[in-house]
Order: structure tokens, then C-alpha cells, then sequence
């Protein structure tokens, strides 16, 4: 406690509002990396003879490895700590963020190669990134105000579209492709070291006071998470039990499958969104990173507001149950206003539906909200792998599904009927497997 500045009085500094920011920030990013390669997706598979099947294995590669290092991921969290793992893994993705706009100078077949590789080393590097973020959100944030820190920095993923979208689209259109990769890994560099300078452990901060530090630990924060990390013996951390015990949990396996079908909506957005833009609505390039702003935007507004209402029903009813449940639910039947996409011809009637859809989605996206909550003390990050991990399969199946439904049909019209499906499943699970939303124990093996 030797690190904590003593309060001259009662008022609480606020130094969690910089930690969930700079979340929010880092995850902006995070989600801007990913979605490079569908912005430049129509002009880099013109230019390198894709077909919709390749295009979409492609897009899955970063998934295959995301999805991989989920647990060991969280296992390097649980050992080592979240900030020296996090910088890390964000300069990693940076730079090899940058490195795909090489493989334009490459003959096509090589250069598909070396893009999957890629995409797939970004993958592993972006691994602890989420875990990473629900087990700061544990350790600096009271459960009353847990909710909406998780929503403001999940909604990150919205916001980036919001801000790089048109970015990006502008980029592409007026130097190339390849400038994307080296524009947003360039950011991404930049990003790291103000991670570095930012994000300490509460009783480390410099700028914490006494009274903030009381309120969060009194109010559930985990705030030893990362205590004395470097005093833990060989044998320390998460344990394969732990794991055991996590995957025969009926509420964890309940929260599994609806993150995964809720992440179908993310990638396609991350996607095929911007192809379906340009090859299905006959926009150009630079118009669809455009109009993929609205859509954005209204996700990033329903997440922040999912994260509010959540927060509001828990101090109004004290159940954390309905307090999650309810904008899960809601938000995840919203969604699947995507099918409507289907029925009209007019651009701006599909630009309200897809904004609908992600306003929903927005509300919905309590996930991490959750984690926060059920995560056990002694593995934050392997819970939080676990979730990403499962959540994350659908970074694989959600693209090659798609590029075979436009490969066997020539419209996207079977693919938001698979999304919105995906969404009602999502509602589902949370009504009917997940059961009552509590911490979970684990049992010493």
C-alpha cells in the first residue's frame, strides 16, 4: 500500500476512468488491425485473383490462431500479468499488421500464402488481448460499475469502424491497399508504448488515492490479481483442473455458446461486410467504408447504452442475473433485424436494418461483463480464454460458411439468414443454459 497517495479528503480520484479509457483505445485499435483485410479485401482479391471460397479461408486465418492461443493466452495472463503481456502482444500484432501490405509485391500464389501467415501470426498476438481486458476490468472496477467498464471498452470494436472505416477506405483509395497494413501497424506501435506509460495495478498507480482504492476493493474489485507475480513459484497459476472444471460448469458452457453465435455478427461485420457493400449494393471502396460508419456507430451507442441499463437494473434490483440476462437477450432478438436486409432494394432501408442489427448487438454485447463476474480469482485468464476461445470460433466458421453460401447460391441473402439465426441462438442460451450468473468456486484438486 506503500504506492498509494493518501487522500487529503474524501473525494476518490478517478483513475479507473483512465484505465477503462485506455482499454477502449487499445480495443479501437485492436478491432481497426482486424478489419484491414476486409477494407482492402475487393481491390487485394481482384488484384490477386480470389475466389469467395478463398477469400473467406483467407479471412479465416486470423481466427485459427486467435482461437489456438485463447488458453495459453490467458495462462501467460494468470502467470505473468496483464500489463507486460498486453504490451507485448501489441507491438507483436503491429508489426506483423504492417508486414501484410508486402505480400502485394509478391507473385499471387506466394502472396496468399504469406497473407494467411500473416493473418495468422496476428492471431496468435492478439490472443490475451480480451482476457486481458476483463481481468483489468476485475481488478480496477467494483461489480456495480463492472458492467458498464466492460460495455465502454467492448464497444471499442464499433468505434474503430466509426473512425477507420472511412480511414481506411480513403487510404486504400487513394494510395492502395497495401498503405492500410502500414498505417494501422505504424498506430499500432504507438499504441504500446502509451500502453506501457498507462496501465499499472492499483496498488501501483502513482495517481490513485486511498479513498478510490478503498471504494473498488470494497465494492469486489480483485485488486492482489497481479500481486507479487514475479515471487510465484514454478508451479503457480491456473491448473489443467481448473480448466476441468470451468468446461463442466452448466453457466460457463451456457455463456460459450452465446458468445459464439453473438461473434457471428462481429466477423461478419469485420468481413464480409464491406464485400457485401461493394459486390451486393454496388457501392464503391471509399462509399463503403463510408456507410459502414452508421452501422458502426449505432453498435458502439448500444454497447456503451447496454453497459448502462445493465449496471441500472443491478442497482435497482440487486440481481446480477436479470441485470445481464435482460439487454443480452434483448439486444441478441434486435439482431436479427438483418434478415430485413433481404426484403428491400433502397441503400438507406439496408443501412438502417444492418444499423438496427448492430444497435442490438451493441446492447447485447455483455459477454465480457460477465466474465468479469464469474471469473475465479485464481484464473481470471484461463476463464477468460476459454470464453474468447470458444466466442472466437466463430472468427473461423462465420467467413468460410459465408464464402460458401456466395459460392453456391451468388447472393448474401443465405448469409444474414445465417446470421440472424446465429443471433436468436445467442438468445436462447442465455434464456434457457446459462441459469443463474455467479463467481464461479473452484474446487482445490
Amino acid at each position: 500500500m506503500s504506492a498509494i497517495v493518501s487522500a487529503t479528503d474524501v473525494r476518490r480520484s478517478r483513475v479507473r476512468l483512465l484505465i477503462v479509457t485506455m482499454l477502449f483505445l487499445v480495443t479501437t485499435v485492436n478491432y481497426a488491425d482486424r478489419a484491414t483485410l476486409s477494407i482492402a479485401g475487393p481491390a487485394l482479391s481482384k488484384e490477386l485473383h480470389l475466389d469467395p471460397i478463398a477469400m473467406g479461408y483467407v479471412f479465416s486465418a486470423f481466427g485459427w490462431s486467435y482461437v489456438i492461443a485463447q488458453v495459453p493466452g490467458g495462462w501467460l495472463l494468470d502467470r505473468f500479468g496483464s500489463k507486460w503481456v498486453y504490451a507485448i502482444s501489441i507491438i507483436i500484432w503491429s508489426i506483423f499488421t504492417a508486414m501484410q501490405g508486402l505480400v502485394g509485391f509478391l507473385a499471387a500464389g506466394t502472396a496468399v500464402i504469406l497473407l494467411f501467415g500473416l493473418r495468422f501470426l496476428v492471431g496468435f498476438a492478439e490472443a490475451p488481448s480480451f482476457p486481458a481486458n476483463a481481468r483489468i476490468v476485475a481488478a480496477w472496477f467494483p461489480g456495480n460499475e463492472r458492467g458498464t467498464a466492460s460495455a465502454f471498452f467492448n464497444s471499442g470494436q464499433y468505434f474503430a469502424t466509426v473512425i477507420f472505416a472511412p480511414l481506411m477506405g480513403w487510404i486504400a483509395h487513394e494510395y492502395g491497399w497495401r498503405h492500410v497494413f502500414y498505417v494501422m501497424g505504424g498506430l499500432g506501435l504507438i499504441m504500446g508504448i502509451a500502453w506501457i506509460k498507462t496501465i499499472y495495478e492499483p496498488k501501483q498507480h502513482p495517481a490513485i488515492n486511498e479513498a478510490e482504492f478503498n471504494y473498488i476493493r470494497d465494492g469486489g474489485a480483485l485488486v492482489d490479481m497481479d500481486a507479487a507475480k514475479g515471487a510465484k513459484t514454478r508451479d503457480s497459476g491456473p491448473r489443467w483442473d481448473h480448466i476441468r472444471q470451468l468446461l463442466s460448469n452448466r453457466m460457463m458452457l451456457g455463456v460459450y455458446i452465446g458468445q459464439y453465435c453473438i461473434n457471428t455478427l462481429t466477423y461478419f461485420f469485420l468481413t464480409w461486410f464491406p464485400v457485401y457493400l461493394v459486390k451486393e449494393r454496388g457501392l464503391s471502396i471509399l462509399q463503403a467504408g463510408f456507410v459502414a460508419t452508421l452501422p458502426a456507430l449505432c453498435g458502439f451507442i448500444g454497447g456503451v447504452l447496454g453497459g448502462v441499463i445493465s449496471d441500472f437494473i443491478l442497482r435497482r434490483t440487486g440481481s446480477l442475473t436479470m441485470a445481464r440476462k435482460i439487454p443480452i437477450v434483448g439486444g441478441m432478438l434486435l439482431s436479427m433485424a438483418i434478415i430485413g436486409c433481404n426484403y428491400v432494394d433502397g441503400q438507406a432501408l439496408v443501412v438502417g436494418f444492418m444499423a438496427l442489427a448492430f444497435f442490438g448487438k451493441g446492447i447485447g454485447a455483455l459477454g465480457w461483463a460477465v466474465v468479469s463476474d464469474t471469473s475465479p480469482k485464481e484464473a481470471g485468464g484461463v476463464s477468460g480464454g476459454l470464453f474468447n476461445m470458444f466466442g472466437n470460433l466463430s472468427s473461423i466458421t462465420t467467413p468460410i460458411v459465408i464464402g460458401y453460401i456466395l459460392a453456391a447460391t451468388g447472393s448474401f441473402n443465405g448469409a444474414l439468414v445465417f446470421v440472424g439465426a446465429n443471433a436468436l441462438v445467442a438468445a436462447i442460451a442465455y434464456l434457457f443454459i446459462v441459469g443463474e450468473i455467479t463467481r464461479v468456486q473452484l474446487k482445490p484438486a
